[in-house]
Formats: structure tokens, sequence, C-alpha cells
């Protein structure tokens, strides 16, 4: 005696078909089907000829050396399969049907002479044919394996909206590129160069104040170049760059660049405005 589990779940029977979102469990008794309700479209041929490259292919057959026999034996099994399904679909391949067949019995009958050219072989324009067709097919193909637009890649486009407001930053200024300045500023105070019969003593705390004032002068920004005077020589360029180091390391000035490798200005710090 057996005995079933009583959390035993049975799944129920899935419905036939949805019809307006209801389920169909059973089939109507006035449902009519149509002939051709069920189409089957075999897409691995594209016509009699793909299908007779596809048999020399598998069976390894020389095409120009061929076998007309045992190639129309497996196209008539073909085409019995395609009258099964679609006759409308058969026709152009019983039109293939019927010319290997006559290929076939032209090649039964006897020959009179030895001469084997081409003229004379029933098979001549058969394989004229398919050789002609595997050549545009292999250029289709390379073709279709080419990237296309739409299917292997795709054009994108972006565009910044009305608001956009572009973040600008600023490239620090290097050491570098201070001596650079510094440089090329000394070699324009040569010219400037003359004899002092007194020596001047000058002071980087008062040099300091002038660039303030200057920069309060021009509204806090000033071109790197405009903080030296250089007819004071080369003592005067020196003290105006010690001057200008010592205003940045105590966060009084800002050294600033608008592009890369471009011209230094001096800018007046936020809290000394």
């Amino acid at each position: 005696m057996s005995s079933q589990p009583a959390n035993l779940t049975v799944q129920p029977p899935l419905p036939l078909a949805f019809v307006r979102g209801e389920a169909v469990h059973q089939r109507p008794d006035d449902l009519y089907i149509p002939p051709d309700a069920l189409e089957v479209m075999l897409e691995a041929f594209e016509g009699p000829l793909d299908f007779l490259l596809y048999l020399i292919r598998k069976h390894k057959f020389d095409i120009v050396d061929l076998p007309v026999n045992d190639i129309t034996l497996q196209y008539m099994e073909y085409i019995d399969l395609m009258q099964g399904l679609n006759f409308e679909l058969a026709a152009e391949y019983l039109v293939m049907a019927a010319m290997l067949a006559e290929i076939k019995s032209r090649l039964l009958l006897p020959r009179h002479t030895q001469q084997d050219d081409d003229e004379h072989d029933p098979r001549a324009e058969l394989i004229r044919r398919l050789q002609e067709y595997e050549v545009y097919k292999q250029a289709a193909t390379e073709l279709d394996n080419l990237p296309r637009d739409e299917r292997d890649y795709f054009s994108a486009r972006a565009t910044l909206a009305d608001n956009f407001s572009p973040l600008v930053i600023l490239p620090e200024v290097e050491l570098t590129e201070l001596v650079l300045a510094l440089k090329s500023i000394m070699r324009r105070a040569k010219d400037f160069q003359h004899h002092h019969i007194k020596r001047e003593h000058l002071s980087t705390r008062e040099r300091m104040s002038r660039i303030l004032d200057l920069l309060q002068q021009h509204q806090g920004y000033l071109a790197f170049a405009d903080c030296f005077e250089l007819s004071e020589g080369r003592e005067g360029v020196v003290v105006s760059f010690l001057a200008v180091l010592e205003l940045t390391k105590e966060k009084m000035v800002e050294l600033i660049q608008v592009e890369a490798y471009g011209q230094i200005h001096v800018k007046l710090a936020k809290e000394q405005r």
C-alpha cells in the first residue's frame, strides 16, 4: 500500500493560448486551421545553385568533374522533403532537378567519338554556373562581413546644455617657470646697468609694500614683469623677485597662468582685497 505526501503540489495544466488576455485550456470544436497556416521556410539555402554547392562541399566532390549521378540522388531526396512542406517553394528546385535528370540521361548516351571537350560535355553549362555563383556568393559574404553603420557601430551625438559653464582649471606655476621668467628679466635688466657712485641699499620689505600698492592700483591683477624696475639693475631685480616669493609664501599674493607655459601674472589674495 502506497501513500502520497500530503503537501504534494500539483502543477496546473498550461493553457493552449491566450485570447484577449484570457487563458484557453480546451480546443474549440469549430476551430479551423487553413492548410497553408504553417509555412516552413528553409533559410539555409538561397536557391537551387546554393543547395548544389552545399552538396558538393558536404561530400567533397570535385566541381570540375561533377558526379551527376550522386548529386541527383541527393538532390531528389531534398525535393521530396520540400514537396511535403511547400510546393511553391520547391518550384525552382524542380527546374534544377529536371536539368540534372537531362544531364544524367545525356551522359548515359553512347558517344561516337573520343573527343571530350567542354562543348560536348552536358555538365559544362551547369559547372560554369556553379563556379560563377560561388564567386558571387563569396564576394557577398565578404561584403556582409564589412563593418556596417547602424549594425556594427552607431553614431553618437551629444550637445551641451544652455546653462552649461565650463570649469577652467588653471595650471599651477612651477618654480622652474619662475626661474625662466627671472632669467628673461635679468637679461633685459643688463641694458639698464650703469655705474653707481654710492651703493644703494634696497629693502625686501619695502619692495613687498610697493608690489602690494601696485596690485591695489591695478585692481589686484598685475603681470609678473611689471613687478620689476629694470632701471634698478640686477640688484633691484633680485630684491623684487625675493619680495614676490615672500608675498607668495605668506599667501598675500597668488601666481597664476592662463595657459600652460604662458605669461605669469601676480594676483592679490582675497584676504588682501
